[in-house]
């Protein structure tokens, strides 16, 4: 009985697989997703606010909703913190002064002071001689002085206006004199005391 007969397998030569199914590809890893970029924040975020700083939770996006307002990072100012200015001081010590521009400068101040003195003597003398002081006065001295044949005293006569501003400018002028020695000589004091005691302390400060 004549029947079909097994055809032998080839068998697979060396270094060769026989093909069959492959197992599936293992995914590789995935590159990082780019995260969004949040920018720095002043000021923390208030509870309950999104994440990102915008109203719908996007960081950064930077584009309001549509129809709404703009949500733009705005800077509240700082309330605890002081705005105001702070005044700098300094504090220096006058160690020392020239007696010489002392001199000139007390010498400039008594010739004022004497100038001032001989203009208001002046003006005071004028007012005086025109509300009649000067008149009364001297007619009252005039009468308790005076004696048959003698008007006595004159006082008009005595403080008339040229005497009296002559008078002043002698004694301006004798001011201006002692005035500039004391100050003069008050320099030499003040420098030989500085010396010892280390002088005026003087704190100085810059205008507001």
């Amino acid at each position: 009985m004549s029947g079909a007969q097994p055809q032998p397998q080839a068998q697979p030569a060396d270094g060769q697989w026989q093909a069959g199914p492959q197992p599936p590809a293992q995914p590789g890893p995935q590159p990082p997703q780019a995260q969004p970029h949040h920018p720095p924040q002043a000021y923390p975020a208030p509870p309950g606010a999104p994440p990102g700083g915008g109203p719908g939770g996007a960081a950064g996006s930077g584009t309001p909703p549509p129809g709404g307002p703009s949500t733009g990072a705005v800077r509240r100012p700082r309330t605890g913190a002081s705005t105001a200015p702070r005044t700098r001081k300094a504090r220096l010590r006058v160690a020392k002064v020239d007696p010489w521009s002392v001199m000139k400068v007390g010498f400039l101040l008594s010739v004022a002071l004497g100038l001032c003195t001989v203009v208001a003597v002046s003006v005071l003398w004028m007012v005086m001689d025109a509300m009649g002081v000067f008149s009364s006065v001297g007619e009252t001295i005039s009468q308790a002085t005076g004696s048959e044949g003698d008007n006595g005293f004159d006082l008009q006569q005595y403080l008339s206006l040229s005497r009296v501003l002559l008078f002043t400018s002698v004694i301006a002028a004798i001011d201006v004199v002692l005035a500039t020695a004391l100050a003069t000589l008050g320099a030499f004091i003040y420098n030989m005391s500085a010396g010892f005691v280390g002088g005026v302390e003087v704190t100085l400060a810059e205008d507001e």
